[in-house]
């Protein structure tokens, strides 16, 4: 029972840094495919467009992420 539970928690964890990195990855391919930094039009111009289009790719990742571990 313990390595199956200690199995759990590896595959948990590398689901959580494959999430990670795969968030990281789609931020800066959107960033390079909308006009400007993105980042800036976020934090600095407060575009709540902007932070809804990043919002709407964070819960796809999300979903993406929880389908695989499924």
């Amino acid at each position: 029972m313990n390595g199956q539970f200690m199995e759990n928690v590896v595959n948990s964890a590398a689901f959580a840094i494959i999430g990670i990195v795969m968030f990281v990855a789609a931020f800066f391919i959107v960033d390079i495919l909308t006009p400007g930094k993105l980042w800036d039009e976020i934090s600095e111009k407060k575009n709540t467009a902007a932070a809804i289009l990043m919002g709407s790719v964070a819960i796809a990742l999300g979903i993406i992420v929880a389908a695989a571990i499924h």
